[in-house]
């Protein structure tokens, strides 16, 4: 008899923590009014992964999980007396192809005098072969009469042919005069090309050597340490994980026929477990246009209602700004947004956190 009573007592108990807990229920949660819905979600915000652009050794990382950085600064360091010594070899490389120009153009103006020399001596053959060629006529004439002997005759034919010769052979060196001129040229242009590519090579390694300083894009917080100094990484290795926290948002669902209505720019309100007490005011930044849980049918139109869609609640810069040292990545909560732009917040949804 005492254990049937125990029962009962135990029984009734419990009916009463439950009616309890189900009344505190409708108390905390009531029911929201036509043209507002309401989806569970969590803080979520932009993730930038800090890594090497070339492969190289950690020298030293300047920041922690948890620090917050500004954008432009400076994280780490990696190692860079390999690129260095690159740099001072290319610089040397450039200082010889500078000296390489002056010198093929030095070579330029010497081809260039022997040149003229070479068109003087073709001008002073072509001279003498036409005062030869004249004199060969006279003789020619001459011999014709009597007037000089054959012997004579034979000299200045002789003579005149010998100068011919002499002018073929001043002509073949001015054209080799002419090619040594362009040889010359062709080296200058070559010295110029070398100086160019020494240039493009020091450009190209200081450019390395900038990116061996890895800076913060964007002012946000440390995440995770992903390696540590004295690592090797290979090209795009990650040395640190950063949260944006100018761009946090919360992503919640909604079923077909209220994401249906939900449009860009919508007013949201956020309410995280962590801190009830606070209603966030956001904005409906996206909404999906493809459903994210679709069965492998939809035949009808009660399967279409299950349909949920994703919905983006962006929080306003200026607000995160303010609480940033406050705002922390993952936290759950609920997100209610307004389906119809003349609904009414109801009252726990009205005083929100001045930005």
């Amino acid at each position: 008899m005492n254990i049937k009573n125990n029962w009962v007592w135990i029984v009734l108990a419990l009916g009463l923590l439950a009616g309890g807990y189900y009344a505190w229920q409708q108390y905390s949660n009531p029911g929201l009014p036509e043209g507002i819905a309401s989806g569970n979600g969590r803080i979520e915000a932009t993730e930038i992964d800090i890594s090497a652009r070339i492969p190289g050794r950690i020298r030293e990382i300047l920041a922690n999980e948890g620090d917050f950085v500004e954008a432009g600064q400076i994280l780490a360091r990696m190692d860079t007396d390999q690129l260095e010594a690159q740099r001072r070899q290319a610089e040397a490389e450039l200082k010889r192809a500078t000296i390489g120009i002056k010198t093929a153009n030095s070579v330029v103006t010497q081809r260039q005098a022997e040149r003229s020399a070479a068109e003087a001596v073709v001008a002073q053959r072509e001279a003498q072969q036409e005062n030869a060629d004249k004199k060969l006529v006279r003789s020619q004439q001459l011999r014709r009469t009597d007037n000089v002997s054959q012997q004579i005759l034979d000299n200045d034919r002789a003579a005149a042919l010998e100068a011919k010769a002499a002018v073929s052979a001043a002509q073949a060196q001015l054209a080799a005069a002419d090619a040594a001129v362009s040889a010359s040229e062709a080296q200058v242009i070559d010295a110029k090309a070398a100086v160019d590519a020494a240039q493009a090579a020091i450009e190209s390694i200081t450019a390395d050597i900038n990116d061996a300083v890895l800076r913060s894009p964007r002012a946000g917080r440390v995440q995770y340490r992903v390696a540590e100094p004295g690592e090797v990484l290979a090209a795009g290795g990650r040395v640190l994980n950063l949260v944006d926290l100018g761009d946090v948002y919360m992503t919640f669902f909604l079923p077909t026929a209220q994401a249906g209505r939900v449009a860009i720019g919508s007013d949201v309100r956020l309410v995280l477990d962590a801190v009830p007490q606070y209603v966030i005011p956001a904005k409906a930044g996206f909404v999906a246009d493809v459903a994210q849980f679709t069965p492998k049918t939809v035949e009808t139109e009660e399967e279409r209602l299950k349909l949920m869609f994703r919905i983006k609640a962006q929080i306003s810069p200026e607000l995160l700004k303010k609480y940033i040292q406050y705002v922390k990545t993952g936290l759950p909560g609920v997100a209610y947004v307004k389906i119809d732009p003349e609904a009414e917040w109801p009252a726990f949804l009205q005083e929100v956190v001045a930005p």
